[in-house]
């Protein structure tokens, strides 16, 4: 097992797919996170639900929230004993609330209760008609004005070009065309229908916040550190950190921050627990000395196992 230092990475909503769960599915370890997740969706088990429900379903913002801390749960617990000794762990958006339960501040029944808290909270507060756009190929100086005239909000800042942009979808369509006009290379609607990260959902942080303040909260367990997602800091004092847990619901998701601090940290690797492996592809853009990969890129978990002893 690796003393070296792994980043894990937890992903957000927007790559929740059919087979999502084929790789641990099967795994002993990771049996209690479907049974405990199952009872948020019906008494469905989720390895079921991702196979059967309508395709919009795996999109929408409860459903999406709790599959992607079940998928990161999932994966984590399914590497029992050859999980690294020591990692740094970062989440993008709810994931960052997975990565609290990869790492044992939260327990994982709880983390999978308070995505469906934090879900609702967003919900109430969102507005009509909003959601999220990334766009590719613009620095924060080309876009400041446009966010401005169109009353948008940065979410998440990916890279120095990259961006993911929130607010309501009549302007986002403003926005759209006149990023295109400005040199945007890439815009994509995301699979979300909330502005998360925006000033829009300020009213669901301070809820949030108290709800993860009614439940036990640990210290990381031993070689397992957390970064917050709004500033790419240390979670050194849980109390503060889930204030910034919290906050991070209407403010500014600092991802490259993030992703830099991994590096800095010493990280010689990183895997992504997934859905997707857009993570990896972020970190490959920062740092490309750095190997990464995806839980999704193995067919079973015993070959992440594997991947991760060959860094010894």
């Amino acid at each position: 097992m690796s003393e070296s230092t792994i980043a894990i990475l937890c992903s957000g909503q927007g790559r929740q797919h059919r087979e999502m769960f084929d790789a641990v599915s099967d795994v002993p370890e990771a049996q209690a996170i479907f049974r405990e997740a199952s009872a948020y969706l019906e008494g469905v088990d989720p390895r079921e639900f991702v196979r059967s429900a309508p395709e919009g379903a795996l999109y929408s913002n409860r459903i999406g929230q709790l599959l992607c801390c079940t998928q990161a749960l999932a994966a984590w617990a399914a590497l029992g004993t050859a999980r690294p000794k020591r990692a740094v762990i970062a989440g993008y958006s709810v994931g960052e609330l997975a990565a609290w339960g990869c790492a044992g501040i939260l327990a994982p029944g709880v983390v999978l209760a308070l995505a469906e808290q934090r879900a609702r909270l967003m919900d109430i507060a969102t507005p009509p008609e909003a959601g999220l756009l990334g766009v590719v190929g613009l620095r924060a100086s080309d876009i400041s004005g446009l966010l401005e005239m169109n009353s948008l909000w940065i979410a998440i800042v990916n890279d120095v070009d990259s961006y993911v942009v929130g607010g309501l979808n009549s302007d986002l369509l403003c926005f759209e065309k006149q990023a295109l006009k400005t040199g945007a290379r890439h815009i994509r609607r995301l699979n979300v229908a909330v502005p998360s990260h925006t000033p829009l959902l300020r009213d669901a942080c301070q809820a949030f916040a108290e709800q993860v303040k009614r439940h036990a909260l640990y210290r990381p367990l031993s070689g397992l550190r957390v970064l917050s997602g709004i500033d790419g800091d240390w979670v050194v004092d849980t109390a503060e950190g889930v204030d910034k847990l919290a906050a991070q619901i209407a403010q500014t998701v600092r991802w490259g921050d993030c992703l830099r601090s991994c590096i800095e940290s010493g990280a010689i690797a990183a895997l992504e627990l997934g859905p997707g492996d857009a993570l990896c592809r972020m970190l490959t853009s920062v740092d490309v000395s750095v190997p990464v990969r995806a839980y999704e890129n193995f067919r079973r978990a015993d070959g992440v196992k594997k991947w991760l002893d060959t860094l010894n």
